[in-house]
């Protein structure tokens, strides 16, 4: 299936994430006639009228009706087809999570869902183009999987092997061109498996999406200037979650920081707590995003550094929880 899908920095640094999304799934067209396109009148912002264009037969607009989309996309699929619906992420999200629950979640159905413009890439649309709550709702979702790619290869990737994915898969992009991590494929990425950018012993770092480049810079400064040895993990998979790559971090590091451009409730923070609460090891925790309430408007750059999760949010945070003491003895389980 991925025979002849390669992409260079220099794709990634030319085109958006959702260009490449749109550039690789005419390529998998090609390949796999089975696969179809949805779109909800989005489909030059969300860029799978690439797809459109390119097989015409084979794409659909349902117009401004999202619910609508994922019904039909439920309905392809039953038929046998792999739709792969585009729209907002607070159209998926919130507008038609009914849809997306009980005709594709509780069907287990084998679509795959882009949703650009998420988090607060938008932030400039305002409050009702935000989309701070998704991974909580989307997560929930029994038989979904979730994903957040770190940046366009990344990006691509994802679309290569969520078509070898049976079931739901939610991929969540933002709008524009966001800054570029990786330099080429060959990072060892698999779903649901996090991918260690760096490795460390004073602190962990796990991250998603755009915080990715963030905290790996963040990691170089703090060992330069701090002489902190920083671990940063790649949790590109929401759900499932690597459960494995956070106990080795709280093991080896026992002290974790999430960030994500998400709301802290019920996103990557809650994940990674849920794994921790369950294993009954004590660690220092924090978990960085937009906090408890609605995103402020603004530019997608200005809120990262609004609400910490640009460079400097990330050196100063891990500055602060190298802070907390630990009883010094060799059993530390709960004594935080």
């Amino acid at each position: 299936m991925s025979e002849g899908l390669t992409w260079t920095v220099y794709d990634a640094n030319t085109m958006t994430q959702a260009e490449i999304y749109g550039e690789v799934l005419c390529k998998l067209g090609e390949l796999d006639d089975k696969i179809v396109g949805l779109s909800a009148d989005l489909a030059n912002s969300t860029k799978i009228g690439k797809f459109g264009k390119k097989f015409p037969d084979r794409f659909f607009n349902v117009g401004i009706a999202e619910q609508n989309l994922f019904g039909v996309a439920s309905g392809l699929a039953k038929s046998g087809l792999t739709p792969f619906v585009s729209t907002m992420a607070v159209f998926t999200a919130m507008r038609a999570a009914e849809q997306v629950r009980t005709d594709i979640c509780y069907q287990n159905l084998n679509v795959k869902i882009i949703a650009t413009h998420a988090g607060a890439s938008f932030g400039q649309a305002g409050t009702t183009h935000h989309c701070t709550e998704d991974l909580a709702i989307m997560r929930s979702f029994a038989n979904m999987t979730v994903i957040v790619p770190a940046d366009g290869i990344e990006m691509a990737l994802c679309v290569r092997e969520c078509v070898e994915r049976p079931g739901p898969v939610y991929i969540r992009i933002g709008r524009g061109f966001e800054p570029t991590y990786y330099e080429d494929e060959d990072y060892g990425f698999k779903i649901g498996k996090a991918v260690t950018i760096k490795d460390g012993t004073d602190i962990t770092l796990i991250c998603c999406g755009i915080t990715v480049l963030q905290a790996a810079e963040a990691a170089k400064i703090l060992e330069e200037n701090d002489g902190l040895s920083v671990r940063v993990l790649n949790m590109h998979t929401i759900k499932p979650l690597d459960e494995i790559a956070v106990m080795k971090a709280v093991l080896e590091t026992r002290r974790i920081v999430t960030f994500e451009e998400h709301n802290i409730l019920g996103g990557l923070g809650s994940a990674v707590a849920e794994v921790i609460a369950k294993s009954g090891k004590g660690c220092a925790f924090e978990t960085v995003g937009i906090p408890d309430c609605f995103c402020v408007v603004g530019y997608p750059e200005d809120l990262y550094t609004h609400y910490g999760l640009d460079t400097d949010g990330v050196v100063s945070k891990v500055r602060d929880v190298m802070k907390i003491e630990f009883e010094e003895d060799e059993d530390w389980e709960d004594e935080v």
